[in-house]
């Protein structure tokens, strides 16, 4: 779905109840209006290696900690030297 509008791959994530991987903060403003608690989202930002092995060893490094927000729904933002977990809906 690399070529699709936000909106299709966020209600395609809703249907199917996957999470959504990206580095774009707009499904953060999607998430906002749409005022629900999933799908959840993990965000790469500043200073995240945009190499994707990267990116997967980040996340397989830390998937233990965040399953359960992920499974409530939460946005989890990966920085270069922290992680953040937000609680869904946000209002």
């Amino acid at each position: 779905m690399q070529g699709a509008k936000d909106e299709e791959i966020f209600f395609r994530a809703v249907q199917e109840g996957r999470v959504i991987l990206s580095a774009d903060t707009d499904f953060g403003t999607l998430l906002a209006r749409w005022g629900k608690n999933q799908p959840s989202i993990i965000l790469f930002r500043k200073g995240v290696e945009r190499r994707p092995e990267r990116q997967v060893e980040l996340l397989l490094a830390n998937l233990k900690r965040i399953e359960g927000d992920l499974k409530v729904g939460s946005v989890v933002v990966f920085e270069e030297n922290r992680m953040r977990i937000r609680r869904l809906p946000i209002f």
